[in-house]
């Protein structure tokens, strides 16, 4: 995060969110476990998942992937900078990074991804 104009925003970019193959496999591990304990718990749910779909596409560039597994593996691990276990506002710090993430990479997260986000929800998945 940094201080711009007196407003708090988040700088996500290739270049602070590289490529991390340990990010990748904490995502591809654990992402459903936490996604399936919360989902529909937390407003942003939805936007992570296609940001996972996003991450495992492999038509995905690899600057696009480390910024999605960046954000992601902050959402799934349990060392937090608000801790979840806090009500209200526990999540807050998780959805200001996956709004960001969101953000930086939304050229890249698709309608198929969005969709396969949707039929999660819808249980199809």
């Amino acid at each position: 995060m940094k201080k711009d104009d007196d407003k708090l925003t988040a700088e996500l970019t290739a270049e602070k969110f590289p490529y991390s193959k340990e990010n990748e496999d904490m995502v591809t591990q654990n992402f459903w476990t936490k996604t399936k304990k919360f989902a529909g718990k937390i407003p942003f749910t939805k936007d992570a998942i296609a940001m996972y779909y996003c991450a495992v596409d492999a038509k995905t560039p690899l600057w696009a992937k480390g910024i999605a597994f960046g954000a992601l593996a902050y959402f799934i691990s349990p060392i937090d900078a608000i801790p979840d276990a806090i009500l209200g506002l526990g999540f807050t710090d998780d959805a200001a990074i996956i709004a960001a993430g969101i953000k930086a990479i939304s050229g890249q997260v698709t309608n198929e991804h969005k969709e396969k986000a949707e039929a999660f929800f819808n249980g199809e998945k």
